[in-house]
């Protein structure tokens, strides 16, 4: 397998699967490090130790730094300004409390759908624009969305499993069912669901 040159953009972008393989010499020191998409022959590479390759999954809040640097030699503004934000409340919710990166990104996105929508009230159709645009970035790095078929059966097997059978009883089933859905289901849409099942 060919080594990548150290500063070679051969990943992917957003959301899709990054991984970072770092090349080192026989005494330890790195000599090529580049973002890639995890594949067969990179992992069979790796396991081969070809040569002393190190493979690790590159992080949310890499990808995001990664793609604003790609935006400002593009010269894409928007996106570039949308990217540092994100960035910035990624590194604060790392450095306070080690913070979920798909909560934070989720809250963002939440965030700018309601600004979009307090502008359209205000008769500010150009600032709302803007914000949903910088909501569709944001989404863009969260896992993709379950069907209403897969979120059907998961609220269904929770309430089977937590034995609830009334609108009282659904903390306990939101409790089944929100560590298997993070960032995969928006919240509202899962209380509405599991409200409706438990008062069939």
């Amino acid at each position: 397998m060919a080594l990548p040159e150290i500063g070679d953009d051969v990943g992917l972008r957003g959301a899709e699967l990054q991984w970072v393989i770092t090349a080192y010499c026989v005494a330890g020191c790195t000599f090529a490090t580049a973002a890639v998409p995890l594949t067969a022959a990179v992992v069979a590479a790796a396991r081969a130790g070809e040569p002393h390759l190190h493979l690790r999954r590159m992080s949310l809040l890499e990808q995001v730094q990664r793609d604003a640097r790609d935006a400002m030699k593009a010269g894409e503004r928007e996106r570039m300004h949308a990217l540092r934000l994100i960035v910035s409340e990624l590194q604060k919710a790392a450095k306070d409390d080690g913070g979920d990166e798909i909560q934070v990104l989720q809250r963002e996105r939440k965030r700018r759908l309601e600004a979009a929508e307090a502008y359209r009230d205000g008769g500010r159709p150009d600032a709302a624009a803007a914000e949903e645009r910088e909501a569709e970035i944001i989404a863009s790095y969260l896992p993709a969305q379950l069907s209403d078929e897969e979120l059907d059966a998961i609220v269904g097997d929770a309430v089977a499993e937590s034995g609830a059978s009334s609108p009282s009883e659904m903390g306990k089933v939101m409790g089944l069912i929100m560590p298997k859905v993070q960032g995969r289901a928006d919240g509202k849409r899962v209380s509405a669901l599991v409200r409706e099942k438990l008062t069939a």
